[in-house]
C-alpha cells in the first residue's frame, strides 16, 4: 500500500520541529512558496482572521486555531530563509528573560516591587534594556 508523504512524520518531536518538518517535506515536491512575500502576504492573512476570530462567536475555539495558522506562517518564513526556528525562538526566549531580569534589577536598586510598578513604568525599563544589554 503506499504511503502519504507526511506520514514519515513523527508526531512525537515537538510541535515546532514538526511544522518544520512538514513544511520541508512539502516543499521537497514543490508545494511551496515561490518568494518571502507570499509567505508575509499569508502572515499578514492569518493576522487578519486572528482579529476576525477575536470577535466571532465561536472566539476562543477560532481564535485557537488562526494563532495556530500564523505560527505555522511564520516556522514557514524562517524555514524560507534557512533559520531554525527552534533555536531562533530560544534565543528569543532568552533574550526575553535578560530583558525582564532587567527590568526586576533595576527596581530592587529603586527599592521598588514589581506587582507594585506600573506598565508604563516597566515598558520605559523595557526599552532602556533594549539598549543597555548586548
Amino acid at each position: 500500500m503506499k504511503k502519504n508523504l507526511l506520514d514519515d512524520i513523527e508526531d512525537t518531536i515537538s510541535a515546532l520541529d514538526r511544522s518544520e518538518k512538514l513544511q520541508k517535506k512539502a516543499a521537497s515536491v514543490g508545494f511551496d512558496w515561490q518568494n518571502s512575500d507570499e509567505i508575509i502576504k499569508k502572515i499578514e492573512e492569518e493576522l487578519n482572521e486572528i482579529r476576525d476570530a477575536m470577535t466571532s462567536d465561536k472566539a476562543q475555539d477560532n481564535l485557537s486555531e488562526e494563532i495556530g495558522d500564523l505560527i505555522f506562517s511564520c516556522i514557514n518564513l524562517a524555514r524560507y530563509y534557512q533559520i531554525n526556528s527552534e533555536i531562533a525562538l530560544q534565543n528569543t526566549n532568552n533574550k526575553f528573560i535578560k530583558r525582564f531580569n532587567y527590568i526586576e534589577a533595576n527596581l530592587r536598586k529603586k527599592n521598588i516591587s514589581i506587582s507594585d510598578t506600573s506598565l508604563e513604568e516597566m515598558d520605559r525599563l523595557w526599552e532602556e534594556s533594549k539598549v543597555n544589554i548586548i
